[in-house]
């Protein structure tokens, strides 16, 4: 790569970088692989960045390799997880350690979502991308997001303690 290419993948990548692991989080529900899976699709995009920069929107070409990362880590080996109901007590609750309660509450219900629902759920609502963005990012019809997006919302609709925290969560939503 000419270090004007790399002088760009490594601006592209200083910018990018907390938003891009930020929606690998809401993909994988783990910090840990959310940096890996992060890593991996730029590790990606750097071997053909020159096709990446010279796409209309670079960002939105890194953010479909994640997705696709995602499904493939999925493809390669099925891990169980297991959630617990509750997390353990703690002395002493504070607004802090409440909203992380209650991103908890939250990554449990994403985590319980199967993984094309979950994907189309982040683009769709914290990605705030319409239905033609999300479709393009993960490669599929806008018919596939509604009714991905549909199922999903349902899904998350019906998880216990979600709707208690969506009372709670002030107007406009949290990020």
């Amino acid at each position: 790569m000419q270090a004007e290419q790399e002088d760009r993948f490594q601006e592209f990548v200083r910018a990018r970088w907390s938003h891009l692991v930020r929606t690998a989080y809401l993909l994988t529900g783990d910090a840990h692989h959310a940096e890996d899976l992060t890593q991996t699709a730029l590790a990606k995009a750097y071997r053909s960045w020159r096709r990446v920069s010279g796409s209309d929107n670079p960002e939105a070409y890194v953010r479909r390799m994640l997705v696709t990362c995602n499904s493939d880590r999925f493809r390669k080996r099925r891990v169980k997880e297991s959630l617990t109901d509750a997390p353990p007590e703690r002395a002493g609750r504070d607004e802090a350690v409440a909203r992380v309660d209650e991103r908890g509450v939250l990554m449990a219900a994403l985590a319980g979502l199967p993984p094309r629902q979950r994907a189309v759920v982040v683009m769709r609502y914290w990605e705030d991308l319409s239905e033609a963005e999300a479709a393009e990012v993960l490669g599929c019809s806008q018919g596939t997001v509604k009714s991905q997006a549909s199922k999903g919302l349902a899904k998350l609709r019906t998880y216990p303690g979600l709707a208690q925290v969506m009372d709670r969560a002030p107007q406009g939503g949290t990020r």
